[in-house]
């Protein structure tokens, strides 16, 4: 197959990545990105701004988001209608992991953690500021009596690499990355809770994971079609409403009480990071700010922020 002529990467973060073809659409978002910057340069945080917002990303499949415009321009226009943050904090379904660990802060690799998918993304590079300030303020926050592993070399998953490659694709915010310990509500709740200061210093604070990820219960037809089963849509709606109500504790009975399960979420590593964000916010039973719905390959996208 001969490879389309690449396009002059418009943005630092493009320098470091393997020849991108004219024709993709990543390459297309990277220039629409850089002109929008030479226009209007994405203002970073100050004190004035107040404390950044928690957010829920859904991340997407793999490096689909790459590919597909419904993922880029909401993604981007998402990190613009923010300040710049001074850091970013992930906690991602990727990586399970206890007790409590934090990622090396200034790794060498990315994890390329899926397969299937054209070679061309595990060539992708995100290449961000050495965040060692953000990894001691982490460990601080926590208690005493907590342990918190420091990995030498682990770097970020495409939980977080894959979205904030779209979000700030010029690699120039320091991001960290904070394991998922548990599955309880309650306890990811309050790991939230003492990751809450760090948005007074304008570090955006991630839970990445999807709303719906029944993948084992998608068809071939679903994938191909984007058909919305219905225990994905069932879901989704519950989790809507529940939200919207600033309902915490409808949302930790999410086993037992969501439509849609165990479909929905034959694993619950997707869903749990939803609780760090809420908790991480100034008030987690206030109404969230949907940014992000609708569905692909079936699955939904919802995302939202918390003040």
């Amino acid at each position: 197959m001969t490879t389309p002529a690449p396009t002059t990467p418009p943005t630092a973060t493009a320098v470091a990545d393997a020849r991108i073809p004219a024709a993709h659409p990543f390459a297309a978002h990277l220039q629409r990105v850089a002109a929008l910057e030479a226009e209007r340069p994405h203002l970073a945080w100050t004190p004035e701004d107040g404390p950044l917002p928690s957010l829920y990303l859904s991340h997407g499949g793999g490096p689909l988001p790459f590919a597909d415009p419904e993922w880029l321009d909401p993604l981007h226009g998402w990190a613009r209608s923010l300040p710049k943050p001074t850091a970013i904090l992930v906690v991602s379904a990727h990586w399970e992991s206890a007790p409590l660990s934090v990622s090396a802060a200034h790794p060498s690799e990315l994890v390329y953690d899926f397969g299937g998918f054209d070679p061309l993304y595990h060539t992708f590079r995100y290449d961000t500021p050495d965040a060692g300030e953000l990894a001691g303020q982490v460990v601080g926050l926590m208690p005493d009596t907590e342990q918190v592993h420091q990995h030498a070399r682990r770097g970020l998953d495409h939980g977080a690499w894959v979205p904030l490659k779209i979000m700030y694709p010029a690699a120039d915010v320091p991001v960290l990355q904070v394991s998922l310990p548990t599955e309880d509500p309650g306890t990811l709740l309050a790991l939230g809770e003492r990751l809450r200061p760090l948005r007074e210093q304008g570090a955006l604070v991630i839970g990445s994971g999807h709303m719906t990820h029944g993948l084992p219960f998608l068809t071939r037809e679903m994938w191909r079609e984007n058909r919305v089963p219905g225990w994905s849509a069932d879901f989704d709606a519950w989790a809507a409403d529940a939200l919207a109500r600033g309902d915490v504790d409808e949302l930790a009975r999410f086993r037992t009480a969501a439509p849609g399960m165990p479909y929905a979420h034959p694993t619950v590593e997707h869903f749990t990071p939803l609780f760090v964000a809420l908790g991480a916010a100034t008030d987690p039973t206030a109404p969230v700010l949907t940014t992000l719905d609708g569905y692909g390959v079936g699955l939904s996208r919802r995302s939202f922020q918390a003040a």
